[in-house]
């Protein structure tokens, strides 16, 4: 399937951590433009980090406490999140492109085609 795949979410107090997957059959999740996305309930979804070549960017809010890494022979991108915050909790969501690029701190160029993943839900609660 070309669509991603996440996995890994769940629930996890304040100051913890948690490792996400995406992994996507039939395309080489190494070789393309691939980033982690959320969104909390009632608000926008914004990119938390991506990778582009060698290149890796991270949103602010999540510099310093979210890693994003690829496992090239289980074809798998992790998102490994430490000292999770509750205002972390959201749907992450993984995207890759086909064709095109992200833009600045993973901002998705419309006039690209790429394919989203359904999500894994992360809550983070004491």
């Amino acid at each position: 399937q070309l669509q991603p795949v996440e996995s890994g979410g769940g629930l996890v107090q304040p100051g913890g951590s948690l490792r996400l997957s995406c992994t996507a059959s039939g395309v080489a999740l190494n070789n393309v433009p691939i980033g982690w996305f959320r969104q909390a309930p009632g608000k926008e979804r914004e990119g938390v980090g991506c990778i582009s070549g060698r290149s890796i960017d991270y949103a602010d809010s999540v510099q310093g406490r979210f890693t994003i890494s690829i496992d090239t022979a289980k074809n798998t991108v992790y998102l490994d999140l430490n000292s999770l915050k509750p205002e972390d909790t959201a749907k992450y969501y993984c995207l890759y492109y086909v064709v095109g690029a992200f833009g600045p701190k993973c901002t998705v160029d419309d006039d690209g085609m790429y394919n989203w993943g359904r999500g894994t839900l992360v809550s983070v609660s004491s």
